[in-house]
């Protein structure tokens, strides 16, 4: 397993690369110049041209990636200069806010989403699967962005159940209480499309499962039901489900930008569009690696559990 997972780990490194390129090369295509972007009014000739030496502007375009990566390797992101403030530690503290938001939506999508596959599997073509199967279509078929203004719309302005936006209250303690009524309307929305696609493929997996000769065997030896389902036949289809995980890991990590916006949350997603309207070119480039690298690595995880449920796998 050591082995496998050293493997796995080497083998994420030139798809980190491979951002960083992608991420510096869109940055430096992007029309117009930084250094001019920055200074606003301030932006004349010697200041444009001094902000360029000093942002390393003024070197060969390769030169400047190697320079970014190098100082990036030894653990230096540069400096926000629209915060004035190391870009590592921006990214830090914002993440935490999104790993909030993006760890319970995905815990949340995660849960239904299997719930919802394996109930619907199990009634196949009943009531339960069909009901199941009309949310789920319903749900997948509803930007995220547009049920999160609904919901604004519904729980937060009429009905008054839950905060408009943020992550805390401007007034008032800080604690879990206050922190849970905030985070419930923007986890919900986030999670509602992933939910919809887990249990989609969640039924299928299962679907496949059941219809194996021993689940027919443990049927026979007079297994309960409830034990078939849930003791047998989900341990296997997780071999499927698992990578699908995975993947809508990725999908709530990215959507949680567009959710940032509209609940006006205070993570990373929300600081990349600031600093994308303020061509804070090197808050930009380290929250897209730092986001981008922690997804890989949740990928490895996400290989190794599978492979833990089923060695052939590592072969």
């Amino acid at each position: 397993m050591t082995g496998y997972i050293l493997k796995r780990l080497l083998s994420a490194i030139p798809v980190l690369l491979g951002i960083t390129v992608i991420v510096f090369l869109i940055m430096a295509l992007i029309p117009g110049d930084p250094a001019t972007a920055i200074l606003g009014s301030y932006a004349t000739p010697e200041n444009v041209e001094r902000l360029n030496r000093d942002l390393g502007l003024d070197k060969p375009l390769v030169q400047q990636y190697f320079i970014w990566l190098g100082n990036m390797l030894q653990g230096d992101f540069g400096t926000s200069f629209s915060l004035n403030r190391p870009v590592l530690d921006e990214v830090l503290e914002r993440f935490n806010a999104t790993l909030i938001l993006a760890g319970t939506a995905f815990v949340l999508c995660a849960v239904l989403g299997i719930a919802a596959g394996v109930v619907s599997a199990a009634n196949q073509y009943g009531w339960a699967d069909k009901a199941i199967t009309f949310a789920v279509l319903l749900g997948i078929s509803i930007p995220s962005f547009f049920l999160g203004m609904m919901m604004i719309l519904l729980f937060s302005v009429n009905l008054r159940w839950f905060p408009v936006s943020g992550m805390w209250p401007i007034y008032g303690d800080r604690n879990i209480s206050a922190l849970l009524s905030h985070l419930t309307l923007p986890a919900i929305a986030l999670a509602v499309v992933a939910t919809g696609v887990i249990a989609r493929l969640s039924r299928s997996a299962m679907l496949e499962v059941l219809r194996q000769d021993y689940i027919r065997t443990a049927r026979a030896k007079g297994v309960h039901e409830r034990g078939v389902i849930w003791r047998h036949a989900l341990r296997a289809a997780l071999v499927s489900i698992i990578p699908v995980l995975g993947i809508q890991a990725g999908f709530v990590l990215s959507g949680a930008v567009y959710i940032e916006i509209v609940f006006q949350w205070p993570g990373v997603g929300r600081m990349l569009v600031d600093a994308i309207l303020t061509r804070d070119i090197l808050l930009v480039q380290g929250g897209v690696v730092f986001v981008a690298a922690c997804y890989v690595l949740f990928n490895i995880v996400v290989d190794v559990a599978q492979t833990l449920l089923d060695p052939r796998i590592k072969t």
